[in-house]
């Protein structure tokens, strides 16, 4: 039993989460296996039609033709699912506590630093605070009620400007009133904000900045969400 449960647990294979990856897709979409249908079809169809047209025409450069539009209709129906698998994810994490953190460390590049786990948080209502740097300076984002986050977006931002003296600090607020941004926007809007700092300022920043963060781990700190586990539980 002992060495049972000291195995590592072992990853799912391609086909395996390609599977998974589908049927995720499939609940926000549930007209995706048809258009990937629909495409593969087109692409054998465009294939057989350029192996008619080009000559020398002979069945097997047909066949071959028609092969290359296979795997083409293909390619197009698994760029379809990984655009919608995207989209999807946004939907299902919308409004849930931990979706700012989840983006912020998984969609901003190397030219940011973020975390998942807020850098303020109020534990009974689980509004939070969250907090990036990059070459367009220091950004940071509230992700709950605006009217009960004022306070804690000024004490971050307050602090981001004290220890970063000329590094522009900008906030944004998650969600879908005026002047707020929603969550499938957010990491393009931050990547849009022009350079102000270069590759040093911002480390120095970085140091700075988590140099006088006070530790929040004792707090019930909303994680990042993984997208995958963000669906319906299915019935046994």
């Amino acid at each position: 039993m002992s060495n049972r449960a000291s195995q590592p647990e072992k990853r799912p294979g391609f086909f395996s989460q390609i599977k998974s990856l589908f049927r995720f897709t499939r609940e926000s979409y549930s007209w995706l296996p048809w258009a990937q249908i629909a495409i593969v079809i087109l692409g054998v169809l465009l294939g057989l039609i350029a192996g008619y047209l080009i000559p020398p025409f002979q069945i097997w450069t047909l066949v071959l033709w028609g092969i290359s539009g296979l795997m083409l209709g293909v390619l197009g129906a698994m760029f379809l699912m990984t655009r919608l698998s995207t989209s999807a994810m946004y939907q299902k994490i919308d409004g849930m506590p931990g979706a700012t953190g989840h983006v912020l460390s998984t969609s901003l590049g190397r030219n940011w630093q973020a975390s998942e786990t807020p850098v303020g948080i109020n534990p009974k209502t689980q509004d939070a605070v969250y907090r990036t740097v990059g070459r367009g300076g220091v950004v940071v984002v509230g992700e709950g009620a605006r009217g009960r986050l004022t306070r804690l977006v000024n004490d971050e931002r307050s602090k981001a400007a004290r220890v970063a003296n000329g590094v522009p600090v900008t906030v944004l607020y998650v969600g879908h009133g005026e002047g707020e941004v929603a969550i499938a926007d957010l990491a393009k809007t931050i990547k849009k904000l022009p350079k102000a700092i270069d590759k040093a300022t911002m480390a120095a920043v970085i140091r700075r900045l988590e140099s006088v963060s006070q530790s929040l781990s004792s707090l019930p700190i909303p994680k990042g969400i993984d997208p995958t586990k963000v669906r319906s539980q299915r019935p046994r």
